[in-house]
């Protein structure tokens, strides 16, 4: 620590909750002190002075919305002469917002049956996100519930480390990404691990579809586990928009190469399909897609009709593709 004839040099530290509260209390001065800047003193609060607290109001993040509804009932007093003066102004104003949350409050809050239950909280900057998002955390583990962070869409550093700050006081765990990145980054990716909820799934919209694996399982890298997952993801999506009432068959075959394919006994002929990758002529687009994504991974697609009848679609990539 550094003396000086005036004292020590040495800055206090402040909290979190202090800062914020400092935060707050700026705004609500700073609101203070343009609202009499707009209404000066002596001068006749009509409408054309509450035009001119429009732009205060929105500027300090009210929004237009409540901007409108709140002026358009203080027009109506200040055309009955019911404003007197810049105090009168302040506590209508206060008066009006109020009634705006008190309203909102008693709205009921939707529950969700069952879990997990996902909240999300979005809204501008300074409108205490961070800090709600802190206290429903510290409510919801009083009441005996696990609880999850995900900083999904922050584009604002600070608001990642504020919301690990709250995690690591409610001993609240905290997934993020860089900000700025992208949200989907957070979610578990699927892989072939994940096909037999996959085809019970499709299997549930009303397509009968048989799963054959063959050879020893090896691991892949996340990347190309994904883009073998979609192969047969695609394909079978494929089957429910374009085949009709169709049954489908997934094989997946292990050896020096990596054999994925889907095959159905649907209508499938024309002779654009083998190019695209759809039934009858329609394109594949989600296919098309793949191509691009298994040659990341020496992989290669190829799709088209069945000589037998019917479609399929095939993918062939390197078992090396774990490196």
């Amino acid at each position: 620590m550094i003396q000086t004839l005036f004292g020590s040099t040495e800055e206090k530290k402040t909290g979190l909750f202090e800062r914020m509260k400092q935060a707050v209390t700026r705004t609500r001065e700073n609101l203070a002190e343009r609202i009499e800047e707009v209404v000066s003193l002596g001068k006749e609060i009509d409408r054309n002075t509450l035009d001119d607290l429009e732009a205060t109001l929105i500027g300090a993040d009210l929004g237009s919305t409540t901007t409108q509804e709140v002026l358009g009932k203080l027009r109506d007093k200040a055309d009955r002469k019911q404003i007197k003066d810049v105090q009168e102004l302040k506590r209508l104003l206060k008066d009006e917002l109020l009634a705006i949350l008190n309203a909102a409050n008693t709205r009921p809050v939707h529950k969700v049956d069952g879990s997990p239950e996902v909240i999300l909280v979005v809204g501008v900057n300074g409108t205490g996100k961070t800090t709600s998002i802190g206290k429903l955390s510290q409510v919801f583990r009083s009441q005996g519930k696990s609880v999850l962070l995900c900083a999904a869409d922050t584009f604002r550093a600070a608001a990642i480390d504020q919301l690990e700050i709250w995690g690591q006081r409610t001993g609240t765990e905290v997934i993020k990404t860089k900000p700025g990145g992208d949200p989907a980054a957070l979610l578990p990716q699927p892989g072939l691990g994940e096909l037999d909820a996959l085809i019970g799934r499709v299997s549930a919209a009303g397509l009968p579809v048989e799963l054959r694996v063959s050879g020893a399982c090896r691991p892949l890298s996340p990347g190309a586990d994904l883009a073998a997952y979609r192969v047969v993801q695609e394909g079978l999506t494929n089957v429910l928009r374009h085949a009709g009432r169709a049954a489908a068959t997934v094989g997946v075959e292990w050896g020096e190469q990596l054999v994925i394919t889907v095959s159905d006994d649907g209508p499938g002929s024309g002779p654009a399909a083998g190019n695209d990758g759809g039934h009858a002529g329609t394109p594949g687009r989600g296919l098309l897609g793949l191509r691009e994504r298994l040659a990341l991974y020496g992989g290669e697609l190829a799709a088209g009709p069945r000589p037998g009848g019917g479609w399929q679609v095939r993918a062939v990539m390197p078992t090396g593709a774990a490196s």
